[in-house]
């Protein structure tokens, strides 16, 4: 798997979402930082991410739960 950093020249560890599959069109993984939760599309590691801090992680997750 694929690191990359945070910006602070820290590591992430990117966890595949337990609902992604390798043929699926939809591959999320998330890495957890002290500060901040990261969200990619793990078809393109390399590409962009999404960056949460705690309270916006919380709702974005209770978002994406509802739908």
């Amino acid at each position: 798997m694929t690191n990359s950093t945070t910006g602070n020249g820290s590591e992430l560890e990117w966890f595949k979402s337990s609902y992604s599959t390798a043929d699926g069109p939809e591959c999320v993984e998330v890495a957890f930082a002290p500060e901040t939760m990261h969200v990619r599309d793990s078809k393109r590691a390399q590409g962009p991410q999404l960056a949460f801090d705690a309270q916006q992680w919380t709702a974005f997750v209770s978002y994406a739960a509802d739908h």
